[in-house]
């Protein structure tokens, strides 16, 4: 089936005719998947004659937005187009993506939301969202804290395929080694992390990671008097934060996957009160 072309400009055709044929046929090789698509078959399917379509494979294939087979001769995406996602979504510009979904989680649970990036062993805040409430936590954007003592570091350190106690040692909580991995065990099995009163009196934490490609990049954090999050709301806001990440985040970031059957263990032997 051909794929429609959209309307575009008074004349109702796009106004830069060569430039619209590229983007439709990038389109194209993204619906064919990974097996690609022959020649004729992407000229049948954009409703294109053979030789304009070979010529815009052309120029695509010459900036490595598209690659051919040489053994099949189907077409495929190139890794130009990756490299330019991964630019997108590159941890400079994780603050501006990610804005309208730290706005609407501030504006769900009504408390201190925080972006931060993993630079080991500290975590570095970059982003965040006051409430309309009066704050009582004090934080500054730019400034960082041990990623083993906070719900955002965490979030991230349980994310990973494994955790690295080396880099880690210099910031490792009081209790060692082993509170951290025990912390990091439960956040794994609850998908959020928690923290309680280890870097400020009366204040506690839980955390959310968010994952570029399967792999962490950042979390987003919920910052609020422990008088105000306990176990069970700590959860609930975790649940609030991941639901509007996921409605929210852009194509190609995600939040981690959760194991429901676990939460509540996992919130017994290490809740907030030992992390």
């Amino acid at each position: 089936m051909a794929i429609p072309e959209e309307a575009g400009g008074a004349s109702g055709g796009s106004p830069i005719e060569a430039l619209d044929r590229g983007l439709r046929v990038l389109e194209a090789l993204a619906e064919a998947g990974p097996g690609g698509s022959a020649l004729g078959a992407l000229a049948q399917t954009l409703g294109m004659n053979k030789s304009t379509a070979h010529r815009t494979l052309a120029a695509l294939r010459q900036r490595d937005y598209a690659i051919q087979d040489p053994v099949s001769g189907n077409y495929h995406l190139g890794p130009r187009l990756v490299h330019l996602v991964d630019r997108h979504l590159d941890r400079d510009n994780l603050p501006g993506l990610l804005s309208p979904a730290l706005a609407r989680i501030c504006e769900e649970v009504d408390e201190l939301v925080h972006l931060g990036l993993l630079n080991l062993p500290w975590v570095t805040y970059v982003a965040k969202v006051e409430p309309e409430r009066a704050v009582r936590v004090w934080s500054r954007v730019g400034s960082r804290a041990p990623a083993a003592t906070t719900a955002l570091g965490r979030a991230i350190l349980a994310s990973l395929p494994s955790v690295p106690y080396a880099e880690l040692r210099s910031t490792l909580p009081a209790a060692g080694k082993a509170h951290l991995a025990e912390v990091i065990a439960a956040a794994k099995e609850q998908g959020y992390a928690t923290e309680y009163e280890e870097n400020e009196p009366d204040v506690a934490c839980v955390a959310v990671a968010v994952l570029r490609h399967g792999h962490p990049c950042a979390a987003v954090s919920v910052t609020a008097p422990a008088e105000r999050m306990g176990p069970v709301r700590a959860g609930e806001v975790a649940r609030t934060a991941r639901r509007v990440l996921q409605d929210m985040l852009p194509p190609g970031l995600a939040v981690v996957a959760t194991r429901p059957s676990a939460v509540s263990a996992a919130a017994a032997t290490a809740g907030l009160a030992t992390g």
